[in-house]
């Protein structure tokens, strides 16, 4: 896969968790995918679409990086994952997908988005296309993990 299809989305992770929870995360050697298991408890999953190219994009979360999130945001401590949790993992996924589509149409890509799904779970799936190259990107930060799979069929 093209590092210049894989950079936007890099970037636009880091852009937001600066931008509104003010953490600085490290990313990580990327790797290929293999099987569908998610490394974290809670993913955002949005197709990716346009008329030359498809896939999709999933953020997933470990937990504590997700509550720790969940403060810097909101300005609230949560104890454990709930539905207001899983909403901001809907929110950060768009906020992702924009900044990596407005980078993309930089470079004459153009992409349709569509809602994000939540998947959630210890142990949940993530499928992307069937048999196309899911990219691993791993973020580390102070409180956790974050996954960004990304997966593009040109």
């Amino acid at each position: 896969m093209d590092v210049k299809l894989i950079n936007p989305f890099v970037e636009a992770l880091l852009e937001v968790t600066e931008s509104m929870a003010q953490l600085t995360g490290e990313i990580g050697k990327p790797s290929i995918k293999v099987g569908d298991d998610a490394q974290g408890v809670v993913s955002g999953y949005i197709l990716l679409n346009s008329s030359s190219n498809n896939g999709s994009l999933s953020i997933t979360f470990t937990e504590d990086v997700l509550l720790d999130i969940y403060q810097k945001m909101l300005g609230e401590p949560l104890e454990q994952l709930d539905d207001s949790a899983y909403d901001l993992v809907g929110e950060i996924t768009n906020m992702v997908c924009g900044g990596a589509k407005r980078r993309l149409s930089e470079q004459g890509l153009e992409f349709d988005l569509a809602t994000p799904s939540i998947i959630k779970g210890e142990g949940h799936k993530v499928e992307h296309l069937d048999n196309k190259p899911v990219v691993v990107l791993p973020f580390t930060f102070e409180k956790g993990e974050i996954f960004i799979e990304v997966c593009l069929n040109r």
